[in-house]
């Protein structure tokens, strides 16, 4: 039987930000659209299911702490969270697994955000591993160019590991190769991942903008904005090991010296005002590691500052 394209969320909080959950991706009338992908491509049976995929629900549940109600004033984004405008913001739940198909949650991954962009929503994704942004970014087809914009401690340039072409450590080398992804800026890269040397070679020969942390550290962040071309399409995929470990500990992979909170809100907030930003996703944050939710918590705040940041600069018809 085939599996609909997304599931209602899981349990206490039944929604990102106390939302309205709506799955039915065929009548969405929305503004900003929340989806949980919680599964990528796995590299191994044991990655089939891994505690990443458990994420989702994770951040939907630190929303009473990210947001305690939402009539409060919210010093990040200048007033409440929707600032007081009629701002249609929905969850769509979670694309769920197929464990006799595991390609298949990947298609219906896409089909689901080509949905949202149909319906003029701007999605914000909750992840799941770094395979996400795969799936996502193809449903960009034909929306070009979009500049893709990358916190991540990792280059993700393999182009497979273990004969798998779309999972965790390639999602960047596939999105350079879509014909409406332009500029890649890969900021907060550190210490080691999976790339080799002919990864790195294979990034800088295409054009790819890497930013290791400690230059970002060294020249700041509004240094790096410059550097970005303004009036283009912005995507932006945060890896929760591209922050520091003292505000994202949650991660399985954890070096220090990462972005901080504040560079990373500096640079959505810059993005937002340098063109348009058209989409965001976290991913890779590990629940069971979590100290006090604050990973979870942390990538709440850093939608919330994107949503806070849309409608200030008036994104939506409203």
């Amino acid at each position: 039987m085939a599996l609909p394209l997304t599931v209602p969320p899981k349990t206490n909080h039944k929604s990102f930000l106390y939302s309205p959950v709506h799955t039915d991706l065929d009548t969405l009338d929305a503004h900003i659209a929340f989806l949980g992908i919680p599964h990528g491509s796995p590299y191994s049976m044991e990655d089939v299911n891994n505690e990443q995929s458990r994420a989702p629900t994770a951040i939907r549940q630190a929303t009473d702490r990210a947001v305690r109600s939402l009539e409060r004033y919210d010093f990040d984004i200048g007033g409440p969270l929707y600032l007081g405008k009629p701002i249609k913001a929905v969850d769509c739940g979670d694309v769920p697994g197929n464990m006799h198909d595991f390609q298949d949650h990947v298609r219906r991954a896409e089909q689901a955000v080509r949905k949202i962009l149909k319906a003029g929503a701007l999605p914000m994704i909750l992840g799941g591993d770094h395979a996400i942004p795969i799936p996502v970014l193809r449903a960009y087809e034909g929306r070009g160019p979009i500049t893709l914009v990358q916190i991540d401690a990792h280059l993700d340039w393999r182009d497979d590991f273990n004969g798998v072409r779309d999972g965790l450590s390639s999602p960047i080398r596939r999105a350079s190769e879509m014909e409406h992804i332009k500029d890649i800026f890969q900021i907060g890269i550190r210490a080691q991942g999976s790339a080799r040397p002919e990864e790195v070679a294979a990034a800088k020969a295409y054009g790819s903008n890497i930013i290791t942390a400690y230059e970002l550290h060294d020249a700041g962040m509004d240094a790096i904005l410059d550097r970005i071309p303004a009036g283009g399409q912005y995507y932006i995929t945060i890896d929760a090991d591209g922050m520091d470990p003292a505000v994202m500990p949650a991660v399985a992979g954890p070096a220090p010296g990462g972005v901080t909170f504040h560079q990373a809100r500096k640079l959505i907030h810059g993005l937002v005002n340098k063109g348009r930003v058209v989409g965001m996703d976290i991913v890779e944050i590990t629940p069971a590691l979590d100290l006090n939710r604050i990973s979870s918590i942390t990538a709440a705040r850093l939608f919330v500052n994107l949503i806070g940041a849309t409608i200030a600069a008036g994104y939506y018809k409203v």
